[in-house]
């Protein structure tokens, strides 16, 4: 007999997700910017070589590429005060809105004629001083209007986005620099960007968010939560040294792919679309690990994804090594939606965007500066032992993890009755 399909959809995990009736809303304006931000990768870079001058144009696109992420870090800290406790929807909204509004600034002054490449990255940085806000937000706002079992698949739903975006964005903005130029291509981005504010605005009540926090509270006061709470400080420690780990493969991989490969960056390219659909995969699959024990699955995805990558590092055949980093890609895809998953079951609303506004401030860091580490790693061991020396330590960070985990769990004490009276699921 054939498969009963009659309760297809309403058997996913992700119907009540995209059938609910305030986050549906809100999903399409996601998507745009998403695929906004997508585009941004080329353009943000490419524009920043047509202002800069011919003779610092990696200075210049280093500089542009690190202020369209890093100053969140700033804004974490520096809006502390005064949006701790602000609901989901408003945080997304406001990051939405100020991101529109400093990227429409650049295509502006391109009209006036007043465009430099020191404004254009003093306005990259503004568009980005509320980034980590507003992702707290997003992770936030699933916390609000979805109970906890359905965490996991809508923050899958959020990763499947972004994942997608970042396959079809860059090409896509190709194609639109080539028309157009890539000064339009950041007015899109920013137009995409006005939409989603103007979604949150209209789809969502302006009172669906948690009570407002004192007015006194500390600026700093997601990342004191973080502190206390032993859990999630191992889970952003955790967090931490995975993509600090990642980072020196940006550098790596383009020097693998020419001096060991003796390729083009057409291989390079390859190798970066397997990683993205192998991506796309593992984030729509992200949602059927619901049942799974979340902090052993969050380990498990640093350990196997370290172990995906060991063929680049040995020097496997391209046969080989291309398919174990797209099933790199399929691993890592899961990561933020489970680690998002145990902030949101292990803090309260009023609390969580201060939290994950700390956690995202301190992981966007991370990549940065294992980037940065990339460098003299390549210059000192070559790009094949700098990654296999990043496989071997992700696996090691995950397997340290791992054995923390059990010896937390051995260390809680059962009460007469058999229950534990210590430590946290």
């Amino acid at each position: 007999m054939p498969p009963d399909t009659s309760r297809f959809p309403r058997s996913s995990p992700y119907w009540p997700v995209v059938s609910h009736p305030q986050l549906r809303r809100v999903l399409p304006g996601l998507a745009v910017s998403a695929l906004g931000d997508g585009m941004a990768v080329v353009a943000v870079p490419w524009l920043a070589k047509e202002l800069a001058p011919p003779d610092r144009h990696g200075i210049w696109i280093a500089l542009a590429m690190a202020a369209y992420t890093v100053p969140s870090a700033v804004g974490t800290v520096v809006f502390g005060r005064l949006l701790r406790g602000r609901g989901g929807a408003q945080l997304a909204g406001w990051d939405a809105t100020l991101r529109a509004c400093a990227l429409a600034a650049i295509p502006l002054a391109h009209l006036a004629g007043v465009l430099t490449i020191g404004l254009y990255v003093v306005l990259l940085a503004a568009s980005a001083l509320l980034h980590s806000w507003g992702s707290a937000g997003r992770f936030t706002l699933v916390a609000e209007l979805l109970p906890q079992r359905h965490h996991l698949p809508a923050n899958a739903v959020l990763g499947t986005i972004a994942g997608f975006a970042t396959i079809a964005g860059p090409p896509l903005a190709g194609i639109l620099i080539s028309w157009a130029g890539s000064v339009w291509v950041i007015a899109l981005d920013a137009a995409t960007f006005a939409a989603l504010a103007l979604t949150y605005r209209l789809a969502l009540p302006t009172n669906g968010g948690p009570a407002r926090s004192e007015g006194g509270a500390s600026r700093t006061a997601g990342f004191a939560v973080i502190r206390r709470d032993p859990a999630l400080l191992g889970l952003l420690v955790l967090s931490l040294g995975f993509f600090f780990l990642f980072g020196p493969v940006y550098v790596a991989m383009p020097i693998h792919v020419t001096d060991d490969l003796h390729a083009s960056a057409t291989l390079l390219g390859v190798f970066y679309a397997a990683f993205g659909v192998g991506g796309l995969v593992g984030g729509v699959a992200a949602g059927h690990l619901r049942r799974w024990p979340l902090r052993v699955t969050t380990i498990g995805i640093v350990v196997g994804f370290g172990i995906a990558m060991l063929p680049l590092g040995l020097g496997a055949p391209l046969g080989v090594s291309l398919p174990a980093f797209a099933l790199a890609g399929l691993i890592w895809a899961p990561y933020t939606s489970t680690s998002m998953a145990l902030f949101q079951r292990s803090t309260s609303t009023t609390q969580l965007p201060a939290v994950l506004a700390a956690n995202g401030a301190i992981l966007v860091l991370a990549v940065p500066l294992g980037t940065m580490l990339g460098g003299p790693l390549v210059g000192a061991l070559g790009p094949r032992p700098t990654l296999l020396l990043c496989a071997v330590a992700i696996v090691a960070l995950g397997l340290v993890a791992g054995g923390f985990a059990i010896s937390r769990r051995s260390a809680r004490t059962p009460d007469p009755t058999g229950t534990e009276v210590s430590g946290r699921r």
